[in-house]
């Protein structure tokens, strides 16, 4: 009795077994009944029938990352390139990853190379470093095409490397620096071009300063000679205004005339003084004469006024 009941315990225990099943999250398990598929186990506890149900694929749900092993593509310019790069994708429909490929996991890669042949070869060389968005996107959507008879959705592909032969390399090295170079010769042709603007432009605004400071001054020299001279034509006015103001006063004539008289003997004396002769009229009533000359001009000065 004892051998029996435990041979029944074994038996129970390996009916829980195969019976009870508690899949994990993000992943999907397929499972079989008597060959065929039956369903697809979701996260949790499942119960299955034991002897007849069979776990036959474990699938994962989260994004796998795959390395592309790395291959050499020929460009439109017949240029070889050593390109490697890596894929992401997940699988979305458990019962097709378990019966669309025997193995879709290396059908991704192969196709992925295939594809990257292909883009590349479209492209020329320089449009291949330039583009790379561009083939990335190209991989990732005849992959995910194919893909779907997979059960995989194909996120995205990036290329890791791109890596030309070395002698295309020592010639696009040179070919970079000699742009350098020719950048670096422009801007210095260009930088000594502004400073003989900045110079000449600099000359021309300063000579045209120097040339309005000049005209300036000359107009401001001019403004204050006339100045000068209308000033001294008003006070020589005033002084004569005031001068015959004074005559029509009472004596005013006999200043005149001794005025004339002082004058008259300051010329003899100025006169004698610049020569060794002494020079006196013969005839003093000269003097008297000159005086009244004088006098006759003043007075018919006087009545024209």
């Amino acid at each position: 009795m004892e051998i029996v009941a435990l041979v029944l315990l074994v038996v129970v225990v390996v009916f829980i077994i195969q019976s009870v099943k508690v899949v994990p999250q993000q992943n999907a398990w397929v499972v079989e009944r008597l060959g065929r598929y039956n369903a697809t186990l979701t996260p949790g506890l499942n119960i299955l029938v034991p002897f007849v149900d069979r776990l036959a694929y474990k699938h994962s749900l989260k994004e796998i990352p795959l390395d592309v092993p790395s291959q050499i593509c020929i460009t439109k310019d017949n240029t070889q390139l050593t390109v490697d790069g890596i894929l992401y994708f997940q699988v979305t429909d458990a019962m097709r990853a378990s019966y669309g490929s025997s193995n879709y996991i290396v059908a991704i890669t192969q196709l992925a190379q295939t594809t990257l042949r292909s883009v590349i070869g479209r492209m020329e060389l320089d449009r291949t470093f330039e583009e790379r968005d561009i083939i990335n996107s190209a991989v990732v959507q005849a992959l995910d095409e194919a893909a779907l008879n997979w059960g995989v959705k194909v996120l995205r592909y990036e290329i890791k490397d791109l890596t030309p032969p070395a002698e295309i390399l020592r010639s696009m090295q040179a070919q970079i620096t000699a742009e350098r170079e020719k950048r670096a010769l422009i801007a210095a042709s260009e930088g000594r071009r502004q400073e003989q603007i900045n110079i000449a432009t600099g000359e021309r605004e300063a000579a045209i300063a120097r040339s309005e400071g000049e005209k300036q001054a000359e107009i401001n020299k001019a403004q204050g000679e006339a100045a000068a001279i209308t000033a001294v034509a008003e006070a020589s006015a005033d002084a004569i205004r005031k001068i015959a103001a004074a005559i029509q006063q009472p004596g005013g004539e006999d200043a005149v005339q001794l005025k004339v008289a002082e004058k008259a003997v300051e010329a003899f004396a100025q006169l004698a003084q610049k020569n060794n002769t002494m020079i006196v009229p013969g005839n003093m009533s000269e003097v008297s004469g000159l005086i009244g000359t004088a006098m006759a001009l003043f007075k018919n000065g006087k009545t024209n006024l």
